[in-house]
């Protein structure tokens, strides 16, 4: 479903012998953004954005380097290209304003892996925490943020900053935040346990963005306490739901008892699948609350770049359960030759996996619609896409959900403290196998969706 391409003609509406699917001639090679094109024309054409990162942020003003030498110049945590002395060393804007989100919001990552991740301009944001680790480690100084969360360094002198090993795991752990958050409420200052100062990066209220104060009595790292919903969260919960379309995919997925589904038939099938999604998507821009408030070429530009990652998200929720229910039995009457076994690639059984233990997490989550709807708005306001025109803008309405999921998680779900640090973790793991999916062979989707939904069917029905 993760594709650029849609279905030949003569595949969409016509039925075979048993009345399924007409199979196209030969698969279609692999044209690039033509997938689906009418639609996006709605919105404005011919613009593409490349993702960077999952968080929002703006960051601190860069000291320049010289024009001869700037080309010279990499960032000494990703290897992107530098645009000046970034917290004390040389650095890119992505990594600069990562760093500065992180430690102003107080966020604490994880890392799946065995925190030895490699990072690059293209690698970087699949783990936030190896991410961070190595900010900490190549010097990035903490103390020269301003406290206030405003552009600017707290002093333009402070260089690079070794500490300790104990430092950057208390760092990495949350311990030191929680320490300042007690520190400061035993000291009676509630300024600087609230997220509107410290884990916000603007003392500075935006349209519509600054909730009440109840956000202020609550830190993500402290135990939750019963409170009720704060009324503009609620309200702004609906706004979203109300965008959204929840009804059934139309797309038919059933299929006759004994009929053996072929592989041109059933990447027909996902294909079609594709299209009825990222249509739902376009609807539901239109639909959002804040419409209005961003221009047309940046709605092209954020939907270019996350509809694969929109889609992915819509499957393995609300959509769960014709995905792997009805696809998974069309699925099943699909075999696979020999051939098809032997060129599978490995990139495509990392997303397998990817996809299963994904799988497993939202099942275990039940992540409810609102969630869904808070997670896919964060999602797709990525203010660290190329090409936009109001990328401060994009930090607000992505910080103003981002606090309103954490508001509606701690109060429906008062006994599960992790579930929002969770529920953001599945983003970016999101993210990385859209990316993957861009690159595993076309005639190989057939199979490597035969093997998630079956896998994935046969573990729900042992739970």
């Amino acid at each position: 479903m993760e594709r650029d391409e849609r279905p030949p003609s003569g595949a969409g509406g016509g039925g075979g012998s048993a009345g399924f699917l007409e199979p196209p001639a030969a698969l279609p090679p692999p044209p690039r953004n033509g997938f689906c094109q009418d639609e996006l024309a709605e919105l404005d054409p011919g613009t593409n954005g490349e993702t960077d990162s999952l968080t929002l942020g703006q960051g601190h003003t860069p000291v320049s380097v010289p024009d001869d030498r700037a080309e010279q110049r990499t960032c000494l945590i990703c290897g992107d290209r530098a645009t000046g002395l970034h917290y004390g060393i040389i650095s890119c804007e992505g990594c600069k304003g990562f760093f500065k989100r992180s430690i102003c919001n107080k966020r604490v990552y994880r890392c799946s892996r065995d925190k030895n991740c490699v990072m690059s301009r293209k690698q970087r944001n699949r783990c936030q925490y190896c991410r961070l680790l190595k900010c900490l480690q190549m010097g990035m100084n903490r103390k020269a943020i301003r406290e206030d969360g405003m552009p600017g360094g707290r002093n333009k002198s402070i260089g690079p900053v070794q500490i300790s090993e104990e430092e950057i795991e208390r760092i990495m752990s949350g311990q030191e935040f929680e320490e300042e958050a007690n520190h400061w409420s035993n000291h009676g200052d509630s300024d600087h346990s609230s997220p509107g100062n410290r884990a916000s990066e603007s003392n500075q209220p935006s349209p519509g963005s600054t909730l009440s104060s109840s956000y202020s009595g609550h830190s993500p790292l402290l135990p939750p306490q019963a409170r009720s919903l704060d009324p503009q969260s609620y309200s702004l919960i609906h706004q979203l739901m109300s965008a959204e379309d929840l009804e059934p995919l139309g797309t038919p997925m059933l299929i006759e008892d004994g009929y053996a589904v072929t592989q041109a038939e059933l990447f027909a099938l996902l294909c079609r699948l594709a299209d009825e999604l990222l249509f739902r998507q376009i609807a539901w821009i239109k639909k959002l609350p804040f419409f209005c408030e961003l221009s047309i070429k940046d709605y092209t530009c954020l939907l270019s770049s996350t509809w694969q990652e929109l889609i992915l998200l819509s499957s393995l929720t609300v959509y769960s359960k014709q995905i792997f229910g009805e696809l998974a039995d069309v699925t099943a009457k699909y075999s696979p030759s020999d051939e098809e076994l032997h060129r599978f690639s490995d990139e495509g059984m990392e997303v397998i996996e990817r996809l299963i233990y994904l799988y497993h997490k939202f099942h275990q989550l039940k992540v409810s619609n609102e969630e869904y709807a808070c997670m896919k708005a964060i999602n797709f306001l990525n203010q660290d896409i190329r090409g936009l025109t109001s990328a401060s803008q994009l930090e607000q309405l992505n910080k103003r959900y981002w606090y309103i999921c954490q508001d509606f998680t701690e109060y429906k779900y008062t006994h599960q403290p992790n579930r929002f640090p969770d529920l953001m973790m599945c983003l970016p793991e999101i993210r990385y196998i859209a990316g993957k999916m861009v690159n595993v062979p076309l005639e190989q989707l057939p199979l490597l969706f035969k093997v998630v939904l079956h896998s994935c069917k046969t573990s729900a029905v042992k739970e």
